[in-house]
């Protein structure tokens, strides 16, 4: 077994942690002692515990040492923290990777876990490689992806797909205009036995979530859907139920047929990380896609599992280790800035559009395997993150105007810092 922390520790008088807590695994750690002080373990889930330290003294100082003890196959890598220092605690990003979910995962590791999947994936999809790209920034930068495109092309397979190769469950709601919230979130029903309501559980409670013609539910149902994609719960009568982690959804929409359908809330739109269409085949992929057909006996393509539920939640912590030069922070800023000053804009990109940007961009940043954020990294994901979120005035939605057009101006007009 390896000691977890030594030093001295910033305990307070009243008892709370001195420090941000340690999570790890339950089964990792098997005893937790503190000289002086009082340390404490919180369980956070069936698998996860949080080790904080307090003072117990009654001078309110706390010089002891802390000792820990982990066990089990990474028992001999554990590294010695001080409590005291909470920066240890939080830095480096793969320390707590490797504790919190069982994984050890640097910027190299991320990107061949992401062509593990994007590999996996186009076996089963015929796309170009830049929309799964698209699609995979969406499990990383912790948002949302919304297709739109014509029915048959490969929407509900390319969601499908995306779970089964990162090994998370899956579920697909068909949205219609009968559609109610309880068909989604769930509901409570009656046990006559014990005489008491339970909660059942609705299509909602699955790691990847396909919202088939998201616009053909009326706004209720989709305002069921908001607080899911918002907040990573849902509340039913009353009572507030956790969504399995990582939660993700795929909404589509189908361009072509508008009568029967409910325009999505410029609310929910904004929730969607990114916007992107897959596009017909060009004819030497609608030929593979016949090749393919020819080559099985089952319909649809099924793809074995590349990751698992706690490395891809592992995954999406890396993004937060990528580097950001403050000249790339002011950049991100003006273009999101500059889309509010444009004639043919009536409400331009919100602030957390400018968040979603840069988280964006650091996503892109760990599929190609850099730990900094190059204005080339802005550049590729600006379309899809900002595009959307555009609100024409009537005179330019009247003329045709094309949001991604103006995402594209916009880049053109802004200066581009220049990485030393």
């Amino acid at each position: 077994m390896a000691s977890v922390g030594s030093g001295p520790s910033s305990g307070t008088r009243d008892g709370t942690a001195g420090s941000s807590p340690l999570l790890v695994p339950v089964g990792l750690v098997s005893a937790w002692t503190r000289d002086d002080c009082r340390g404490t373990q919180t369980k956070l889930s069936p698998n996860i515990i949080a080790l904080s330290v307090g003072t117990s003294s009654s001078s309110g100082n706390c010089n002891g040492s802390a000792r820990g003890a982990f066990e089990g196959p990474d028992a001999a890598n554990a590294p010695v923290i001080p409590f005291g220092d909470t920066d240890s605690l939080v830095r480096p990003r793969s320390f707590m990777c490797k504790y919190h979910y069982g994984y050890d995962m640097d910027i190299t590791d991320a990107r061949a876990e992401c062509n593990a999947v994007l590999d996996a994936i186009s076996r089963s999809v015929i796309a170009d490689r830049e929309f799964l790209e698209t699609a995979l920034l969406g499990v990383l930068a912790r948002g949302h992806v919304l297709l739109e495109d014509v029915p048959g092309t490969g929407k509900t397979l390319t969601a499908n797909s995306l779970a089964s190769a990162l090994g998370l469950s899956f579920s697909r709601i068909q949205f219609t205009p009968d559609l109610l919230p309880a068909d989604v979130t769930g509901t409570h029903v009656f046990d006559e036995s014990e005489g008491t309501f339970d909660f059942t559980e609705g299509p909602i409670f699955a790691n990847v979530v396909l919202a088939d013609e998201i616009n053909r539910a009326p706004p209720k149902t989709q305002a069921a859907l908001l607080e899911a994609m918002a907040e990573g719960q849902v509340t039913v009568d009353g009572d507030t139920h956790q969504l399995p982690q990582p939660f993700f959804v795929i909404a589509t929409q189908n361009p072509v047929e508008q009568a029967g359908t409910f325009p999505l809330p410029e609310a929910q739109v904004d929730r969607f990380l990114v916007k992107q269409s897959i596009g017909y085949p060009d004819a030497d992929g609608e030929r593979e896609l016949l090749q393919r057909r020819l080559g099985r006996t089952e319909r649809s393509p099924s793809i074995d599992p590349v990751l698992d539920g706690d490395r891809v939640r592992a995954l999406r912590e890396v993004p937060e280790s990528v580097r950001v030069d403050d000249d790339l922070v002011s950049y991100i800023a003006d273009i999101t800035r500059e889309t509010r000053t444009r004639n043919q804009v009536d409400v331009g990109v919100s602030p957390r559009g400018t968040q979603r940007l840069l988280e964006a961009a650091r996503a892109r940043a760990v599929i190609v395997g850099r730990d900094y954020v190059t204005p080339d990294d802005v550049k590729r994901v600006a379309g899809p993150v900002l595009a959307h979120r555009l609100v024409l005035t009537p005179d330019a939605s009247v003329d045709g105007a094309s949001k991604a057009a103006i995402v594209d101006r916009v880049l053109e007009s802004v200066s581009v810092p220049t990485l030393e």
